[in-house]
């Protein structure tokens, strides 16, 4: 069983930023999935539309796997969840969260799917610890696009696993996928907060902490001279039944989730997000962090990893045009000059985001992962006509650097700034050549960027 859009509807990513046309597909089985993979050329699968740019819109055809959305099966005595590719993390945790089972990777927001999560690798606030999604993945089956359906794992199938993580959809189509929980004590961590005045304070606060299961700082883009990249920085762990008892012994242990969130509505002024609203925002949000720095607190895992997801919508404050999120990762041992000379020129230009983060990688999890060992710096910018040029003179300093941007958030990269991030990728394109899938699958990124 399956629905679809005849002639082609309009696609966009979450940042609104390109919009295309493509034949949206949705089947409501595995079966139904790879029977349209193995009828269409031009086609790539997409899950909740959360990657930013144009990676999950097919150039004539795009199969949501929204409709693949049942929970297998769980083996409690071992921790392993079995999903189909559309389940999203919500869901997971919704379910096994209250029954003491956590991911041990997340990334900033909850509303993906598991075949989502996989086809970028996402990471999380531990990656230079526990690594990608890819870490907790046994196994996934994988619709080629001649129909059959092989299953992916580190033994079996192991090179299409590896170029699977972070492959963004152009080995095949995930239907579904074993996972590996973590178990949990309470539903809280245990948060320390950490003030830094300027980058290299922030940086030292996060290399000093390299023992801290969870750690991200927020920086605030538009300070500049000695305060360049001030910033908060969260370090977090999962709070023990005893933690709770010693810092909330009145909170439950697994509170119920609120479901009810804040909306911004359609259309949003986007004249609202200026140079003046944002450096008030930021002043405030930096002042609250560090009324209380170093005591140790409990919070809730939902606006920890989450922030924005309590904010419905939140991408349309950027405005009709939308906006692009510019992630970049810079090698260890140039991270401090590079970030700094990024952000002088942000603050310098003065239409950053409002929330900019900056987290600490370790070494990826397969030849296309995002991933290296190094530091990551994540902005939104709004569209406009003058960005483009700017962000290829970022783009410059992150190729010198010997760093990369991930494609889960690209919308507008050049090809040879793709290829000079990425070594891995003559494996890749190895693999779409040996499964036919370099003239199947075909998404508006893989043509831009000649995967």
């Amino acid at each position: 069983m399956s629905t679809s859009s005849p002639g082609g509807i309009g696609l966009s990513g979450w940042g609104n930023y390109p919009k295309a046309s493509s034949e949206l597909l949705a089947p409501q089985t595995p079966a139904g999935a790879r029977d349209h993979l193995l009828a269409r050329s031009g086609v790539v699968a997409r899950g909740a539309g959360r990657a930013y740019g144009d990676a999950a819109i097919g150039t004539q055809s795009t199969i949501s796997s929204r409709g693949l959305n049942r929970m297998r099966s769980l083996d409690a005595a071992t921790a392993r969840l079995t999903v189909e590719a559309g389940v999203t993390i919500a869901d997971i945790l919704a379910v096994f969260e209250p029954r003491g089972f956590f991911l041990k990777v997340v990334p900033g927001t909850k509303f993906v799917t598991i075949g989502g999560a996989i086809a970028a690798d996402v990471h999380g606030k531990n990656h230079h610890r526990d690594g990608g999604f890819g870490t907790i993945v046994d196994s996934f089956r994988l619709a080629l696009p001649g129909g059959e359906i092989v299953t992916c794992s580190r033994s079996e199938n192991a090179a299409l696993f590896a170029a699977t993580l972070g492959g963004m959809g152009l080995t095949g189509m995930i239907l579904d996928a074993t996972l590996r929980l973590l178990p949990i004590e309470t539903a809280w961590l245990r948060q320390d907060t950490r003030v830094a005045g300027n980058l290299d304070a922030a940086i030292d606060q996060l290399e000093s902490s390299t023992s801290s299961t969870y750690s991200v700082a927020w920086i605030d883009c538009l300070a500049r001279g000695a305060a360049l990249g001030r910033s908060l920085v969260y370090l977090a762990e999962h709070a023990t039944r005893r933690d709770k008892d010693m810092l909330g012994p009145a909170l439950e242990t697994f509170p119920r989730l609120r479901t009810s969130r804040l909306a911004v509505p359609e259309p949003f002024p986007g004249w609202l997000l200026n140079r003046a609203s944002m450096r008030v925002f930021n002043e405030l949000y930096f002042r609250r962090g560090a009324a209380h720095p170093g005591k140790p607190r409990l919070v809730h895992w939902d606006p920890y990893f989450f922030p924005l997801d309590a904010i419905a919508d939140w991408n349309r404050i950027y405005g009709r045009r939308g906006f692009v999120q510019y992630q970049c990762v810079i090698p260890l041992d140039r991270a401090r000059r590079v970030l700094a000379e990024i952000l002088d020129r942000v603050s310098r230009r003065g239409d950053a985001s409002f929330l900019a983060v900056l987290k600490q990688l370790g070494e990826g999890s397969g030849p296309m992962s995002f991933p290296l060992r190094g530091y990551t710096l994540t902005m939104d910018f709004p569209v406009s006509d003058a960005l483009f040029g700017f962000l290829d003179q970022l783009d410059a300093l992150v190729v010198d650097a010997g760093g990369r941007l991930y494609l889960a958030k690209d919308a507008r990269q050049s090809r040879a700034t793709f290829e000079s991030g990425y070594p891995g990728l003559a494996a890749l394109r190895d693999i779409r050549q040996q499964t036919g899938a370099n003239s199947r699958l075909v998404s508006h990124l893989s043509a831009r960027l000649g995967i």
